[in-house]
């Protein structure tokens, strides 16, 4: 009797591999909660989703320290590495972003900008992580901030939310610039994501 392909595939998985599926899962559950915020404008799921950025940041440090714990490193480790990290710190911030009031033309182009950012940023890391490891298991630095550095963000709009200034609200106001508005906020973003993509910024890995 042969074993069904989806069981075969989780067998194949590492112990930090679960771990990293946590951080994919946070950041599904930041989605939802921010859908449910903008549902229904209850601060208690805006609360609930920011606070998904920084479980998501837990899990994404212990799969790394399962990883060298064991001795276990792998391409499909490094894939599902790069892939949660694009919806918990990519994709949730910038939704959590644009539902607190960064919803102007220009910030949409930014948050779109961001996550853009974070998802090439993340594929030239696999990219050239064999030759950034030089010859080893570990890559020696980051070129560029990695994208959970984006918890910051998301930190900030919290802090917006409890102090209620979000909406029309929100820090530095709202510009009219041509067609569109623009939240002076959003700024933060479009310099996260340009750390990002950075190739003269190199941070050493732990």
């Amino acid at each position: 009797m042969k074993t069904p392909r989806h069981f075969s595939m989780i067998r194949g998985f590492h112990l930090a591999d679960f771990f990293t599926l946590g951080n994919a899962a946070c950041g599904v559950a930041a989605v939802f909660f921010t859908m449910l915020y903008v549902s229904s404008r209850s601060p208690t799921y805006l609360f609930a989703a920011a606070a998904m950025a920084p479980l998501a940041f837990l899990f994404d440090v212990l799969d790394g320290m399962i990883a060298r714990w064991r001795h276990q490193h792998s391409p499909l480790g490094r894939e599902l590495d790069s892939l949660a990290d694009v919806i918990s710190f990519g994709v949730a911030p910038a939704t959590l972003g644009f539902a607190v009031g960064l919803q102007g033309g220009w910030d949409a182009a930014a948050l779109i900008y961001f996550v853009c950012c974070g998802v090439s940023r993340l594929a030239r890391f696999n990219v050239t992580a064999e030759e950034l490891s030089q010859g080893g298991e570990k890559v020696a630095y980051f070129e560029g901030t990695p994208i959970p550095t984006s918890v910051v963000l998301t930190a900030i709009l919290a802090f917006a939310a409890f102090q209620n200034r979000i909406g029309d609200a929100l820090y530095g106001g709202v510009w009219t610039i041509g067609p569109w508005n623009f939240h002076p906020l959003v700024l933060i973003f479009v310099v996260s994501g340009s750390m990002m993509i950075s190739k003269t910024l190199r941070i050493p890995k732990p």
